[in-house]
């Protein structure tokens, strides 16, 4: 490890090094050479936290030119965006997930959870947003200022679902833009990154929630089995491609389920034929649990190549058998949701979970947990293996190099 030059001060930062607070009043460190950024303080490695109010005669407004917050002193008229109690920010224990207060349950609803917040300035990218789950996460994000980008297939029903949303708040019409989002090709889903690259300059939150369940033995355009290209290796490709769009700031969110720890993936010698069988050893049950295995899998790797850069990444179960359209492809289980409904969470509540993770406070600085009724819980032994994680990793990337070619990743 490279060591840092000598100072007067062990607070003192590195050259090249500057602070920022986040809108939630925690610091982060910044490397402007490595462009990498981090919550613990380089020299000193501990973390430190803005209090208080702001200094007599300063106010904080959000900027809609530059689509940041503001500060702004009344009597000096200067204006900067950079907090004006960065200077007497005090450090705070070293962050520990055990220390983190259960705060809500199974029967929170998302608006609970985003009570009192503002999230004018935010930008939020949801797949699967136009129904069930993503669109009461979107419509809960919106509500609360949040910009939304609906990464929907059907384009028809992400409109519909805006106009619902502008129903109950008006000016959310302006804030909510979908754009057509096929996740069965990878084609698409590189002309889907190549608009939002030319319309966005950052992502906030990047919640992967699209999922597809009990669909019988089908191939993607690409080749590979439908269940496990929708539900992950097009979240990976979309992941990978929108990197540039995120920093400290962004949380990467995604919802696997409990049905994870029913998977029967190989920890040695993971292969191609184990993710995408082939018909006769296709089961689709057996499909969606390994789909959701590669899901929390996925993001624990993430988490840790992409920890140095202050980016936190979790995985959620959202519910059991909430009432959704994933039901919509086989009579049976549209027949045993219906039977459960009376006592499953509802879409509000469902939806929970997922807005926890993007938005709460106290999970700034952590990463790589996996969440259930909106507080982390262990997710299972397979989900934690190190070596299975680095094999999907390796295999996903080979699969997305062999058939993307020439692009690269």
């Amino acid at each position: 490890m490279m060591s840092l030059p000598d100072s007067d001060s062990e607070d003192e930062l590195p050259p090249g090094w500057e602070e920022r607070a986040t809108d939630d009043g925690v610091v982060c460190y910044v490397n402007q050479q490595s462009k990498t950024s981090q919550w613990t303080h380089p020299r000193t490695g501990r973390s430190k936290r803005i209090t208080g109010e702001l200094p007599l005669g300063w106010e904080k407004y959000y900027d809609e030119q530059s689509k940041r917050f503001m500060f702004h002193n009344k009597e000096t008229k200067q204006r900067t965006n950079i907090d004006p109690r960065l200077a007497f920010a005090v450090e705070e224990p070293t962050l520990n997930v055990a220390q983190v207060r259960q705060r809500f349950d199974s029967c929170s609803t998302a608006l609970q959870v985003l009570h009192g917040k503002d999230l004018h300035g935010r930008v939020a990218l949801i797949t699967g947003a136009n129904c069930g789950i993503g669109y009461e996460t979107a419509r809960s994000l919106a509500l609360h200022g949040c910009e939304i980008i609906l990464a929907c297939r059907n384009l028809a029903s992400a409109a519909e679902a805006i106009e619902r949303i502008a129903l109950e708040r008006p000016a959310a019409r302006a804030r909510c833009r979908s754009f057509a989002l096929d996740l069965g090709s990878l084609r698409n889903v590189q002309k889907f990154v190549e608009q939002i690259k030319q319309s966005f300059s950052h992502i906030d939150y990047l919640i992967l929630n699209a999922g597809v369940f009990a669909l019988p033995h089908t191939k993607t355009v690409d080749g590979l089995e439908t269940t496990f290209q929708v539900s992950h290796l097009s979240h990976f490709y979309l992941t990978l491609q929108l990197e540039a769009l995120f920093d400290h700031r962004t949380r990467i969110v995604v919802l696997s389920s409990e049905s994870h720890r029913f998977a029967n993936l190989p920890v040695e010698n993971l292969t191609l034929q184990h993710l995408s069988p082939p018909a006769e050893k296709y089961w689709s049950m057996m499909a969606y649990n390994n789909a959701k295995l590669c899901n929390v899998l996925f993001a624990q790797e993430l988490a840790q190549r992409w920890r140095q850069r202050g980016i936190s990444v979790f995985s959620l179960h959202p519910g059991n058998m909430v009432s959704t359209q994933l039901s919509r492809n086989y009579w049976f289980y549209r027949l045993l949701f219906a039977i459960v409904r009376p006592f499953t969470k509802s879409l509000q509540q469902a939806a929970a979970t997922s807005i926890y993770c993007a938005t709460a406070n106290e999970l700034t600085g952590l990463s790589g947990l996996y969440f259930n009724n909106c507080y982390f819980c262990e997710p299972s032994k397979l989900s934690k293996c190190a070596a299975l994680q680095q094999q999907l990793w390796a295999l996903s990337e080979r699969l997305i190099l062999e058939l993307m070619e020439p692009t690269t990743i």
